[in-house]
């Protein structure tokens, strides 16, 4: 059987279930005819392959995809009211790993993936990648230098790079097809993609996640920085959370204690996510060709790194 975690192997060959898609870490699959499964549901597959400024990158981070499978649903658990708010209805199916066939109960995710994958829902998937950015950091850091606006929205002077924003932002993006690059948009060009209402529900629902996240994360010493979320519609037209949710691939999380003591953005930005595998990228890389293999001490801090964020969060 192919290896899933490795970022040069196919995606792995799973008993009940037939390969539909691959993304940077992700791979999707649907029922096999005649498996187990019911139709409606699909198994989505965290691999241990790593990505930076849209590439995939290699060796992989051993272990990440059962970290990220870990954290997402602990996380998606959070958000169903285990953190005191109200729940937000996201993509995991009930049943989630078992189904009964006959007097038996039939493990539907594959003892190859076990620990990294999730049974989920099927979702008309919205093509808004929605984020949302509660400091200035990293691409809005570069346009606010250059323009004082993140995303088009304008900004106050003199802020540095790792401040809180006045308020949070959400500056959504378009999802492109697979092998080109994700584009900044505005909040108009997101009502003309799905429409006035829907945009609305977005940017909502989005913004709200993100300030139940940052209260949590701020209960367990951390800064969410930023983050990004992705949104399908179910058979009954509700807007229901998917993908991953608030992991250390799609957030920026960072130590409170060092931010609030930090005296320049290296201090202020100990980070607990995939920024260590970006700085020594943007170093070591110049964008053209192929990117360089990642070191091994790179790899162990960036594992060790996402180690640590599910301790805190989770303790």
């Amino acid at each position: 059987m192919t290896d899933a975690s490795s970022p040069s192997a196919a995606p792995a060959d799973l008993p009940g279930w037939t390969h539909v898609y691959s993304g940077k870490v992700r791979d999707l699959y649907r029922p096999a005819e005649g498996g187990p499964a019911p139709a409606e549901r699909m198994l989505v597959v965290a691999s241990d392959r790593v990505s930076a400024f849209d590439h995939v990158l290699s060796p992989g981070i051993p272990g990440k995809g059962e970290l990220l499978t870990t954290l997402s649903l602990w996380w998606f658990d959070q958000l169903s009211g285990a953190d005191g708010g109200r729940r937000i209805p996201n993509h995991l199916a009930a049943t989630h790993a078992l189904v009964a066939e006959s007097d038996d109960a039939v493990d539907l995710v594959p003892a190859a993936v076990v620990g990294r994958a999730m049974i989920v829902r099927t979702l008309d998937m919205l093509p808004i990648e929605c984020v949302v950015r509660g400091y200035l950091t990293g691409s809005g850091w570069k346009e606010y230098v250059a323009e004082g606006t993140v995303c088009g929205i304008p900004l106050p002077a003199g802020l540095q790079d790792g401040d809180r924003l006045p308020e949070p932002l959400f500056t959504p993006a378009y999802k492109a097809p697979m092998g080109e690059h994700d584009e900044n948009i505005s909040f108009a060009r997101a009502e003309e993609l799905v429409g006035a209402e829907r945009a609305a529900q977005l940017r909502d629902l989005s913004l709200e996640i993100y300030r139940r996240a940052a209260a949590t994360a701020e209960a367990k010493g951390l800064i969410l920085a930023d983050t990004k979320f992705e949104f399908g519609v179910d058979a009954d037209g509700v807007l229901t959370l998917a993908d991953e949710v608030l992991t250390s691939d799609s957030s920026r999380y960072w130590d409170a204690a060092a931010w609030a003591r930090g005296t320049t953005p290296a201090e202020r930005m100990a980070s607990f996510d995939k920024q260590i595998v970006r700085d020594w990228l943007a170093a070591a890389w110049n964008g053209q060709g192929t990117p360089p293999e990642l070191p091994a001490e790179i790899v162990e801090r960036t594992a060790a790194k996402y180690r640590e964020l599910l301790e805190k969060l989770t303790d």
